[in-house]
C-alpha cells in the first residue's frame, strides 16, 4: 500500500471518529453525564473542520468516478466526451488541491492544538543578565499576544530589584495559541552587551520556556487527598514582605511531587484557583510524556536546564540576528521581534512541524 492510500486510511480513521461523535452527544446516558459532555464537545468542534473538509475530498472522488464513467461510455458522442474530459480534468486537480488541505490540517491540528496556554518563563545562566533577559521573553510574547487579539494574565511571578524576573507564569487565551506557541518551549540564549558592563564586552546567557497547553478541570481529575496546600506571606524582591496575611498558596502534587505556588494574589482563594490551573497543566505534561514512554523525563526535559550550551534559539543583539537552531533558520530583525512582530519565525517552526509530523506518520504506517 502506498503513503497515499495509507494516509487515506488515517483521513477515513478521524472522520469516523467525528461521525461516532455525533452519535455520542445524542445519547441520553452520555448528555446527563456532564463531564462526558463536555469532553465530546470539545472533540467534535475540534474535527468539525476536518470532517468539512473531507466530505468535500469524498464527494469530489465520486463526482470524478461518475465522469470516468460518462468518458469510458461517450467515445461517439465528441461533445459530451469532451466535457466530461475538462470536468474529469477539473475534478482531479480538486481532489489533489483536498488531499493536501486535509493533509495539513492532519499534521497541523491535535487534541492540544485549540487549547489555550500556560507559559512558564525562567532565568537560567548568566545571573541579573539572564533574569532581564527572561523579562524581556516575557514582554515579546505579551506584545506577540496583543497582535493576536489574545488574553494574557500572570499567574505568578518572581522580580528581581533591576526589572528582570527569576520566573514567572502566565496564561494566554486565544484562537490557536498553543498550537502557535508550542514550538516556543526550550532554552533561548542571548548575546549582547548587558546595560551594567561598563567594558563593551558581549556576555551570553539564557532563560527556559515552557508552553503547557491549559488542561480544563474537567479533562483531568486531581484527588484532593494526593495533594498538599500549604500557605504563608510573600515576600518582594530584596525580602521585603508583601502581604500581612497568609494569603500566598503552595501546592504540592505528591505522587508526582510536583510543586507550584502563587502569591500574586491578596486572596489565598484567587491564588489557589491560579495554581491549580498551572497544577493541571503540568501535570497534563508529565502523564503525557509517560504515554510517549518518556518516563525519564519530565517537565524538565521541556524547559532544559538552563545551560548555555542546550539551546534551540539564540538572540544575538549586535547583529539584530535570531537564529532558530532546530530548522537553521535566521532573520535579521530581532529588534522587530522583541516588540511582538514573530509571525514569520513562528509559521516557520509550524511548518517544520508538520514535516516532522508528517515524517513521523508515514514511518509509523
Amino acid at each position: 500500500m502506498q503513503i497515499h492510500d495509507k494516509l487515506l486510511k488515517k483521513f477515513k480513521e478521524r472522520f469516523n471518529r467525528y461521525n461516532e461523535l455525533e452519535k455520542l452527544l445524542s445519547s441520553p446516558e452520555i448528555i446527563a453525564d456532564n463531564t462526558k459532555y463536555t469532553i465530546y464537545v470539545k472533540e467534535h468542534g475540534r474535527l468539525s473542520k476536518f470532517a468539512g473538509k473531507y466530505q468535500q475530498f469524498d464527494e469530489t472522488i465520486k463526482q470524478k468516478e461518475e465522469a470516468e464513467t460518462i468518458l469510458a461510455e461517450s467515445n461517439e458522442d465528441r461533445d459530451l466526451y469532451n466535457l466530461a474530459k475538462d470536468e474529469f480534468g477539473n475534478l482531479e486537480k480538486r481532489e489533489k488541491e483536498l488531499f493536501e488541505e486535509i493533509k495539513n490540517q492532519f499534521c497541523t491540528e491535535s487534541a492540544e492544538s485549540d487549547k489555550n496556554v500556560i507559559m512558564e518563563i525562567r532565568a537560567g545562566t548568566g545571573g541579573d543578565e539572564a533574569a532581564l533577559f527572561a523579562a524581556d521573553l516575557f514582554r515579546m510574547y505579551v506584545k506577540y499576544a496583543e497582535r493576536q487579539k489574545w488574553k494574557t494574565e500572570i499567574l505568578e511571578s518572581s522580580p528581581t530589584e533591576i526589572g528582570g524576573v527569576k520566573e514567572i507564569t502566565l496564561s494566554i487565551e486565544g484562537d490557536s495559541a498553543y498550537q502557535r506557541l508550542c514550538y516556543e518551549s526550550g532554552t533561548h540564549r542571548v548575546q549582547r552587551v548587558p546595560d551594567t558592563e561598563t567594558s563593551g564586552r558581549i556576555h551570553t546567557s539564557a532563560a527556559t520556556v515552557a508552553v503547557l497547553p491549559e488542561i480544563e478541570e474537567v479533562e483531568i481529575k486531581i484527588n484532593p487527598q494526593d495533594i498538599l496546600v500549604e500557605t504563608f506571606r510573600a515576600s518582594g524582591p530584596g525580602g521585603q514582605k508583601v502581604n500581612k496575611t497568609s494569603s500566598a498558596i503552595r501546592i504540592t502534587h505528591e505522587p508526582t511531587g510536583l510543586v507550584v505556588k502563587c502569591l500574586d494574589e491578596k486572596s489565598q482563594h484567587r491564588n489557589r484557583a491560579k495554581a491549580m490551573r498551572i497544577l493541571r497543566s503540568r501535570l497534563y505534561s508529565f502523564l503525557q510524556d509517560q504515554k510517549k514512554g518518556e518516563r525519564d523525563k519530565t517537565r524538565r526535559t521541556q524547559i532544559g536546564s538552563g545551560d548555555r550550551s542546550e539551546k534551540i534559539r539564540t538572540y544575538n543583539y549586535p547583529q539584530n540576528r535570531i537564529t532558530d537552531h532546530r530548522i537553521n533558520f535566521n532573520l535579521y530583525s530581532l529588534d522587530k521581534i522583541m516588540v511582538g512582530e514573530m509571525d514569520e519565525l513562528i509559521e516557520a517552526m509550524i511548518d517544520y512541524g508538520k514535516e516532522e509530523k508528517l515524517k513521523e506518520l508515514t514511518e509509523s504506517l
